[in-house]
């Protein structure tokens, strides 16, 4: 696992998450970002995923291609907004569902951003907390093609408050 601050569009991975509306309607934020980076092909298959199979609902994953990003794939999840009954247990199994399409997939590096925290609210430090979870989950539950696991943060709060409850929960878990 690796915490960063960088541009999530720049990412050479296997799979980019995108942090999505359940429309899958990539107007802002990182969404935005990404088709606006990867191109209009992205949206277009997104429109196609929601007429086929309908919206997502919250912790669901879609894949599509990357477009013109250097990712190969995009696992979108519709994470769930700050307030919600069960916030943390939706987050966990936004990230759990993930990983879990991106093994199935056979992808070997992954790049996330902090899912939830942007317009939906969701405070870092909740969000650190269930993707260390999920994270740890996934690698000790089963074998996993993943090797690399990166996440992607905006600025130097949002790392520094991440690497702190890293600190925190792999020191407590001995």
């Amino acid at each position: 696992m690796q915490l960063e601050i960088s541009d999530i569009t720049q990412q050479e991975v296997d799979v980019i998450v995108n942090a999505a509306n359940g429309y899958m309607r990539h107007g802002g934020g990182v969404a935005g970002a990404l088709v606006r980076a990867g191109g209009k092909e992205i949206q277009l298959e997104s429109d196609a995923y929601v007429r086929q199979n309908g919206p997502l609902g919250i912790s669901e994953v879609a894949v599509t291609g990357a477009g013109n990003l250097l990712a190969k794939n995009i696992i979108h999840v519709f994470g769930p907004q700050y307030g919600e009954l069960d916030l943390e247990n939706k987050l966990y199994n936004s990230f759990t569902n993930v990983l879990n399409k991106a093994a199935e997939m056979g992808a070997v590096t992954l790049a996330t951003p902090a899912v939830s925290t942007g317009i939906f609210g969701v405070p870092v430090s909740i969000c650190a907390d269930q993707f260390l979870k999920a994270v740890v989950d996934h690698l000790s539950n089963k074998s996993s093609s993943l090797k690399l696991i990166k996440m992607c943060l905006m600025d130097k709060k949002a790392y520094d408050e991440f690497l702190n409850i890293a600190l925190d929960y792999f020191s407590s878990e001995g």
